[in-house]
């Protein structure tokens, strides 16, 4: 938008001084916002035009006294100029500041970002989790130590960075930090918020991340088979200790709940669903959205067998889940001894229950995604695979409907009987199969 700007002279008679002339301001206003200015020199109101914004008259001291205002009107669009020359954008602010020679305080990035840092650390329990208040203060860390490698820098001014700077940082990143692509991209978009915060306050007239792309490049996450799962329930160990992790394992793999999620349960998380039956309501600790999981029968046996645990009993809690840094060392002991050849965290239980427990047993994506608390189908896809035994499922009932049309349009028209007995069998096989889920 073309910036507006307009000069204008008036007297303030509310002014005048023992010779009983006014003073003359200087009115500036810049698309529809002014501030006056007083101009130091008075007149007697006779020989002042409102209409000219001038003195009266074609005397010589009317032409200096004209030509000293004059001046004053070509400083205006002299600080006009220079605020264009050098890309500064000509805002009410900017250009009363340049005019009256005020120099806006250099904003620095390091206070902002710690400034943000803290508000998060207020917010914690409230809107934030812990991790994500660790993640900002692991991502500012790096901010500094990037400013100390690449400038020698403790901080810098927020309009030095531009596109040229993300890039660096990125670099840095990947080489001097050794983040994986993913990691990297992650500290950069904590960085990118900063930046945003930065854009929405005024601070910054351009955004340095306008042609920055970076892509998340989708991970690969293990989960267990039906048969690894049996393997590991029928398993029967002598230590307790790994017995107890193993239950509370099993026990996310039929509800789909995260570990802090398992830890935070208490009896009244469990509740009577809409169908009567027990279900577990439980808003997560990440994203405070709502999970609504119907209790299984494999989850309720863990929660009866531990119902008078001393820890469930004293604490109140649903089940003795140690700390989560336990509960992963003493997995990778029970993989070994299931003779499992996956990397055994506990975060794998939640995408057994989203792509084996469910998906793979006939329960639609949507329903999975509500079950495990996700506000996208997109982030459900991430922990929910599509496996080729339910491909082959679904295409057999798509082979079905086809052959029962085809079957159909045999009968009404005398069809070749060859289609025909094609789609008997293809009928015939359908059938067997599903009789042998009942038997």
């Amino acid at each position: 938008m073309k910036t507006k700007i307009t000069v204008l002279y008036y007297l303030r008679k509310s002014k005048v001084n023992a010779q009983a002339q006014m003073p003359i301001y200087q009115r500036i206003t810049i698309n529809g916002q002014r501030f006056d200015v007083s101009t130091g020199l008075f007149i007697e109101e006779l020989k002042w035009s409102s209409e000219a914004s001038k003195m009266k008259g074609n005397t010589e001291e009317a032409r200096m006294f004209n030509g000293r205002l004059d001046m004053m009107r070509a400083i205006v669009y002299e600080t006009e100029k220079k605020l264009f020359m050098n890309q500064i954008e000509i805002t009410f602010e900017s250009f009363k500041n340049e005019f009256q020679g005020k120099k806006e305080r250099a904003r620095m990035l390091i206070p902002i970002f710690q400034e943000h840092n803290r508000k998060i650390k207020e917010l914690v329990g409230q809107e934030y989790a812990p991790g994500t208040l660790e993640r900002y203060e692991t991502s500012l860390k790096h901010t500094k130590s990037f400013l100390l490698w690449k400038y020698n820098l403790t901080d810098i001014n927020i309009e030095k960075i531009d596109h040229p700077f993300i890039m660096e940082y990125e670099f840095y990143l990947r080489s001097e930090r050794k983040c994986a692509n993913n990691t990297a991209v992650k500290y950069i978009k904590n960085f990118h918020k900063i930046i945003n915060q930065c854009l929405a306050n005024g601070w910054l007239n351009k955004d340095p991340f306008s042609n920055y792309k970076a892509k998340v490049k989708e991970v690969v996450r293990d989960f267990l088979s039906e048969a690894e799962i049996e393997q590991m329930i029928n398993k029967e160990f002598v230590s307790e200790r790994l017995e107890l992790v193993r239950d509370i394992f099993i026990f996310s793999c039929f509800t789909g709940l995260a570990y802090i999620d398992v830890k935070q349960l208490t009896l009244d998380n469990i509740a009577l669903g809409i169908d009567g039956d027990k279900w577990i309501f439980k808003n997560r600790q990440k994203t405070d959205t709502a999970s609504k999981i119907p209790l299984l029968p494999m989850a309720q046996e863990i929660i009866d067998k531990y119902a008078e645990h001393p820890v469930c009993k004293n604490e109140k809690r649903l089940l003795p889940i140690l700390t989560n840094q336990k509960m992963n060392a003493y997995l990778k002991e029970i993989a070994d001894v299931c003779e499992i050849k996956k990397e055994l965290t506990f975060h794998i239980a939640r995408h057994t229950f989203a792509t084996t427990v469910t998906l793979s047993n006939g329960v639609p994506l949507e329903t999975v995604s509500k079950m495990l608390g996700h506000t996208s189908l997109k982030t459900t896809q991430h922990y929910a695979k599509i496996l080729d035994k339910k491909i082959s499922e679904d295409m057999m009932i798509l082979k079905t409907k086809f052959a029962s049309k085809v079957l159909f349009f045999a009968l009404q028209i005398n069809l070749n009987p060859y289609f025909l007995i094609a789609a008997l069998n293809i009928l015939f096989f359908k059938s067997l199969n599903l009789a042998s889920l009942y038997l």
